[in-house]
């Protein structure tokens, strides 16, 4: 075998384990290399979020429908329901229905699981960005309801 093939081979062994090394603890942060936020789950995320006062986390989860409220049709037109969380946060889904469908025969007492960006309220924050980035500059969010994901 070559020298110059032995060398890259050595470089290769030595640098993977590296850049998975890296990658994980950006995962970790919370960040991706891209600077986006990374997708983080579960109710202590949002409890943790929420008590820090922290918004722009992409997170994912589910809770079940404690009001639905009228439509926000100022700008780009919303769907808008509040959430309970297992950990009992409240959470207002601000879903644009000018972007992905509106969520169906959506009632109180129904299950929804979420991906979303939090944005910090005091009154238990914000999920926004369910739906796909129609520029791909971000990860996409989604609803899903009784077997269906709104994207």
């Amino acid at each position: 075998m070559g020298a110059r093939r032995l060398r890259a081979r050595r470089a290769v062994a030595i640098l993977a384990p590296l850049l998975v090394a890296g990658l994980y603890l950006w995962l970790e942060e919370g960040t991706l290399p891209s600077g986006a936020p990374a997708a983080r789950s579960g109710d202590a995320i949002l409890a943790e979020a929420f008590r820090e006062q922290r918004s722009g986390l992409v997170v994912e989860g589910d809770g079940v429908v404690e009001a639905v409220l009228r439509d926000d049709l100022h700008g780009s037109r919303h769907q808008r329901f509040i959430l309970r969380l297992a950990s009992g946060q409240s959470l207002l889904v601000s879903h644009n229905i000018d972007l992905a469908p509106r969520v169906a025969d959506l009632g109180r007492g129904d299950p929804v699981a979420f991906r979303g960006q939090y944005e910090w309220n005091d009154r238990g924050g914000v999920l926004h960005w369910t739906h796909a980035d129609p520029d791909g500059r971000r990860p996409g969010g989604w609803l899903r309801h009784r077997g269906r994901t709104y994207r």
